[in-house]
C-alpha cells in the first residue's frame, strides 16, 4: 500500500463500558502512585503503575478458538497471520438492521470473495454504545451464514455488536462454527462506516496469554489513500 489513513475500530476501555450481563466491568486502579514512586528514583523521576482487573471479554475483544473448544488455539498459540495485516472486507447491513431485520444470513454473503480476508460486519449497532439498548436483542449471524463463511475460507470475522450470535440462542452456532475452524471472532467493533467495502488492511493482535481464551484488542485498519 502507499499512503494510508489509520482508522481506529476499538471502543475506549473503562469501568463504564457495556458488559455481557453478569460479567464484571473492568477495574483500573493505581498500584503505585507518582508520589509513592519517588522513593525509588532520583533527580525528580516519578512513575505511575496501574493494575488492571478485567474479564477477557471486555470492550472490543477477540475470541480465540480456546474460548469455545478445549483443543482450540489459545491466545498464545493463535497464529498472528489470523489477526494482523489481513485484507479487509466490509459487509454493510446497517440499513437492514435499522429495519429490525437482525439476522444476517448466508444469502447476505452472496458474491463476496472472502478467502484469507477479515470480514467486518457493519450493523450500525455501535451507535448505541453506552446506551442500555446496546445490550438488547442484537444483530447476529445465523448458523447458515457462519457455515458459509467457513466454506469461503475467511480468516477472521468481526462485528460491531455485543455478540456475533443471537444471544437468545444458547447453542451459539456462529461461535461454534467459526472457532471450530480456527477463525477468530472480534466483537464490539466501532467505526466501520469509515471503511470502504475493500481496499484496506485489518489489524487486531491479541496479547499472547498462555491458556487465554479472549482479550481486549486495539483493532484498526489501514486504508489506502492513493
Amino acid at each position: 500500500m502507499g499512503r494510508c489513513t489509520v482508522v481506529d475500530l476499538s471502543h475506549p476501555l473503562d469501568a463504564a463500558i457495556p458488559m455481557f450481563p453478569g460479567l464484571p466491568a473492568p477495574e483500573i486502579v493505581e498500584h503505585l502512585s507518582r508520589e509513592s514512586s519517588r522513593a525509588y528514583y532520583t533527580g525528580g523521576a516519578e512513575f505511575l503503575i496501574h493494575r488492571y482487573t478485567l474479564i477477557g471479554n471486555s470492550g472490543t475483544y477477540l475470541d480465540a478458538p480456546f474460548h469455545r473448544y478445549p483443543d482450540g488455539a489459545d491466545l498464545a498459540s493463535l497464529a498472528l497471520a489470523r489477526t494482523v495485516d489481513l485484507p479487509g472486507v466490509v459487509l454493510d447491513r446497517a440499513a437492514q438492521v435499522a429495519g429490525r431485520q437482525l439476522a444476517i444470513d448466508a444469502a447476505d454473503l452472496a458474491g463476496l470473495e472472502l478467502g484469507g480476508c477479515a470480514l467486518l460486519i457493519r450493523t450500525g449497532w455501535d451507535a448505541r454504545w453506552g446506551d442500555p439498548s446496546y445490550l438488547g436483542s442484537n444483530p447476529h449471524l445465523t448458523a447458515a451464514a457462519a457455515e458459509a463463511l467457513v466454506a469461503a475460507g475467511v480468516a477472521l470475522v468481526g462485528i460491531d455488536t455485543w455478540n456475533i450470535d443471537d444471544t437468545g440462542d444458547r447453542t451459539r452456532p456462529a461461535h461454534s462454527a467459526l472457532l471450530r475452524a480456527e477463525i477468530p471472532v472480534i466483537e464490539n467493533l466501532r467505526g466501520l462506516d469509515q471503511l470502504p467495502r475493500r481496499g484496506f488492511r485489518f489489524f487486531a493482535a491479541p496479547l499472547p496469554i498462555c491458556g487465554g481464551s479472549a482479550v481486549p484488542v486495539r483493532a484498526y485498519a489501514l486504508v489506502d489513500r492513493d
